[in-house]
């Protein structure tokens, strides 16, 4: 970006956007377990005044566990204002703290499974559902080889510069969520593990309905057709967020045998299991925030 197209970010208009941006690169310098505890308590001011949000996080642990009491299913929809409090505050570690640090506050659960996949020379899909810790992990991986994810643009033009250029800070290379499957297709053929968020309810194009917590749910068919065009192994790969800001941990689970099937449902269904056992093992680090059952099937009422 040249100096002219950079000095427009000057104008009064973006003052409140590099000052929410300053206090981000300013929490950053903090020790971790000191935002957590910040975090914890905005987490559960959003949870008071944002009534809207807190609709959609409550019905969606409702119809997600409904074997559980409502005293229960409060206390994981705080739990996940909280954690989501945390997450707020700490993304700036992930954008512009030092390597050094960055490693220091991560560890493993599963490395074998990815490690044993790249000494085999595979090429590697990462299925990285939408937990709080999403952000942290990819610049966690990409700090050791080459990656690629998918990125979309928000509309403040200002964030969406700061986040591109924080986010391929090391090796992580960002492909606009509108290019074609090609350009994804290229780099994992390659050898580039793609890191790939696939669980978000964007409508029903290029969906199909496959059952998440026995709840139809609009699912993007596009990683089978990924892992078929790429020939690659599929790992799922989860960031926790660790309680008392005590790091992260990268879990990475078995590759996901005989996918895809051939059977565009199938393989939906497949990867949701595989997200909804995660979500079942910490419940509160899902992202519940996000209209997931948005899209319904035809004549069914709305969720929200």
């Amino acid at each position: 970006m040249t100096d002219a197209s950079l000095s427009r970010f000057l104008h009064p208009r973006w003052w409140a956007t590099w000052i929410g941006l300053g206090f981000m690169r300013v929490v950053s310098w903090l020790p971790l377990p000191l935002i957590a505890a910040f975090g914890s308590a905005l987490g559960m001011l959003l949870y008071r005044l944002h009534a809207g949000r807190r609709h959609i996080v409550n019905v969606n642990v409702r119809r997600c566990f409904p074997e559980l009491s409502a005293p229960e299913q409060g206390r994981i929809a705080r739990k996940h204002f909280r954690a989501f409090g945390q997450t707020l505050l700490d993304i700036g570690i992930s954008w512009w703290a030092s390597e050094a640090r960055i490693r220091h506050l991560t560890r493993f659960r599963g490395r074998e499974h990815y490690d044993q996949a790249l000494r085999e020379n595979k090429n590697i899909i990462l299925l990285a559902p939408h937990f709080l810790g999403l952000e942290y992990g990819g610049i966690r991986l990409s700090i050791e080889r080459p990656m690629v994810t998918v990125f979309r643009h928000p509309v403040n033009e200002l964030l969406s510069m700061v986040m591109e250029r924080a986010r391929s800070r090391f090796q992580l290379n960002l492909v606009e969520h509108i290019k074609p499957l090609t350009a994804l297709v290229r780099q994992t053929k390659k050898g580039v593990p793609l890191y790939y968020l696939p669980d978000q309810d964007a409508g029903p194009r290029q969906s199909v309905f496959a059952p998440f917590f026995g709840i139809p749910a609009a699912t993007f068919v596009v990683l089978p057709r990924l892992a078929e065009m790429t020939d690659a192994v599929v790992i799922p790969c989860i960031t926790r967020q660790l309680s008392w800001g005590r790091g992260y941990e990268i879990n990475f689970r078995p590759p996901l045998k005989d996918f895809p099937s051939g059977d565009p449902v199938a393989d939906t269904t497949r990867m949701n299991r595989e997200i909804e056992a995660a979500a079942r093992e910490m419940p509160e680090q899902y992202f519940w925030l996000h209209k997931r059952f948005k899209t319904r099937p035809k004549g069914e009422p709305a969720f929200y």
